[in-house]
C-alpha cells in the first residue's frame, strides 16, 4: 500500500506506558515495566494496520494506550479532526467523551464484553443514550442498522448473550462498537477465541464494514495469517519497541529483521512439498522490566554484534517506500532517519 497523498489519522510520537511497581507498605516506585517504550509511528485514514508480536510484546497495551484506556507515561498521540491535530492525552473529561465517538474497540473476549444479566437490547441502547440520542424510535433505527451490517436479525435483541454462538457474539460486539459512527475501529484479537471457520466469516464482514464506511483498523492479533490477510502495513512489535514497519506484502516477501524472519518462518504451510527453514530463536525474552543495554533482541539474536551490545538501534527507512526497521544490520544501507 503505497502512503503516498494518504491522510494521516493518528500521529503517535515517542509513546510511553509505563507500569509502576511498588514495594512496601508505602507502595514505593522501585521500578517500572516498560510495555510501551518510545514507539513513534503515523497511521493513515483507511488503512488497516496489523500489529504483531509474541505475548508480552506490549501491542495490547500500545492499543488501549491509542485509545486512552490506558494512561501513558509519556509522548504524544496526536487526532486528525478535520485536518487539526489535537493531543488527545491532554484531552479533558468533555474533550475524551467525544473522542469516545470517534475510535472504538472490539475485545478478544465477546462474552465478557456483554453483560450476561441484560440483553442485547439494553446493552445496545445504554451507549446511544450516553451519548444523547435520546428518542427511542431513533435508537431502534440505529441499532436495527448496525445489526443489518453483521447479518443479525433485529428481533434477536431481545436474547441474551449466552444464547448466541462465539461468532454471533463478536458481530455483535462489532456492531455495537459501530453504533456512534467511529472513524476507528481498534481490534484486540478480534477473531482469536473463535473457531476457524467462523473466523473467516467475521473477517470477510470487518473487510466489507469497512470499505462501506471507510473505517480505519489497528488489527492486533498472534496469527500472522489472519494479520496478512487482513492488513494493509503491519508493525512487528518487541519488548514495547516497533523492530519493522512495511506493507503487507513487502513484509511477507522480504523481512528485514531477524526478529520478523523468526516470526514469519513460524507461519504453517500446506504445501508439504514446499516447507520452510524454520528459525529457531534462543535464548529467554528479556524482562520488560529490565532491559539489556543496546538492542534489547541481542540476546537472542543470530547476527549479534558489538554494536548491538551498545546501542539501541534506530527505526530507519530500508529498501521499498515505506518499509521501515529497527537493526544495526542495515545501518548505513540505503537508509534514512525516521521522524
Amino acid at each position: 500500500m503505497s502512503t503516498e497523498n494518504k491522510e494521516i489519522i493518528f500521529k503517535i510520537r515517542n509513546l510511553q506506558t509505563w507500569f509502576p511497581i511498588t514495594k512496601g507498605f508505602m507502595k514505593k516506585v522501585v521500578g517500572h515495566v516498560k510495555a510501551v517504550d518510545d514507539v513513534s509511528l503515523d497511521v493513515y485514514k483507511g488503512e488497516t494496520l496489523g500489529i504483531v508480536g509474541e505475548s508480552g510484546c506490549g501491542k495490547s497495551t500500545f492499543g488501549k494506550t491509542v485509545m486512552m484506556l490506558e494512561k501513558p507515561t509519556g509522548g504524544q498521540v496526536m487526532f486528525n479532526y478535520d485536518g487539526e491535530y489535537k493531543d488527545i492525552t491532554q484531552f479533558n473529561k468533555e474533550e475524551m467523551f467525544e473522542f469516545r465517538k470517534k475510535v472504538q474497540m472490539v475485545f478478544q473476549d465477546p462474552y465478557s464484553a456483554l453483560n450476561p444479566q441484560k440483553k442485547i437490547y439494553s446493552s445496545f441502547e445504554e451507549p446511544l443514550k450516553t451519548h444523547g440520542i435520546n428518542s427511542q424510535e431513533e435508537r431502534e433505527k440505529m441499532m436495527q442498522r448496525v445489526l443489518k451490517m453483521v447479518n443479525i436479525q433485529p428481533d434477536y435483541l431481545l436474547r441474551y448473550p449466552h444464547e448466541f454462538s462465539g461468532g454471533q457474539r463478536q458481530r455483535l460486539c462489532i456492531a455495537r462498537a459501530l453504533e456512534v459512527m467511529p472513524e476507528v475501529l481498534i481490534c484486540d484479537e478480534p477473531v482469536s477465541a473463535l473457531d476457524v471457520s467462523i473466523q473467516a466469516q467475521v473477517l470477510n464482514l470487518m473487510k466489507e464494514i469497512q470499505q462501506e464506511l471507510n473505517l480505519t483498523y489497528l488489527f492486533i492479533a498472534h496469527d500472522l495469517s489472519v494479520v496478512q490477510y487482513m492488513s494493509d502495513r503491519i508493525m512487528v512489535m518487541y519488548l514495547g519497541k516497533i523492530v519493522e514497519v512495511a506493507d503487507s506484502r513487502a513484509l511477507y516477501e522480504e523481512p528485514f529483521h531477524p526478529y520478523t524472519k523468526a516470526l514469519l518462518s513460524a507461519i504453517p504451510v500446506a504445501d508439504i512439498h514446499n516447507k520452510k527453514q524454520r528459525q529457531i530463536l534462543e535464548g529467554e525474552v528479556p524482562s520488560p522490566i529490565h532491559k539489556p543495554s543496546g538492542c534489547a533482541f541481542r540476546n537472542r539474536c543470530p547476527h549479534c554484534m558489538d554494536i548491538c551490545k551498545e546501542q539501541d538501534p534506530a527505526l530507519r527507512y530500508h529498501g521499498k517506500e515505506g518499509h521501515m526497521v529497527a537493526c544495526h544490520l542495515y545501518d548505513g544501507k540505503e537508509s534514512g532517519d525516521s521522524e
